[in-house]
């Protein structure tokens, strides 16, 4: 029995280890705060503020998550509209608004359409 508690408790600790790996991490997110970065994830829900603001909600539906993208400008030429269940690549300045990780995107070229193999 005591051979077995170990080898349970390694096992459990290198499934966790695998489950994080391909989830999305807020401490990653953190530790890039105030710097570019590029995340890619699919849209689940969006929202147009203005004319010049749409929020895309990334990889699960508002308020659960996980992350922003505020588009900011008026400069994007993707039919926004249109993005709902669809796969981006986004890429822009890592920051938390009210506690949570949000991509500010001002260019075009910062949101790409994700190739799918």
């Amino acid at each position: 029995m005591k051979k077995l508690i170990p080898a349970v408790i390694l096992f459990i600790a290198f499934a966790g280890t695998a489950t994080a790996q391909q989830s999305f991490s807020a401490v990653d997110f953190n530790k890039n705060l105030g710097k570019n970065g590029t995340l890619c994830d699919t849209v689940y829900t969006l929202k147009v503020v203005s004319d010049t603001l749409t929020l895309l909600n990334m990889g699960g539906a508002y308020p659960n998550q996980k992350y922003t993208v505020a588009v900011k400008g008026n400069k994007i030429t993707l039919d926004l509209a249109n993005l709902k269940g669809k796969p981006l690549c986004v890429t822009g300045v890592f920051i938390l608004y009210k506690g949570r990780p949000e991509i500010e995107v001002e260019e075009p070229d910062r949101i790409n359409m994700k190739k799918t193999d």
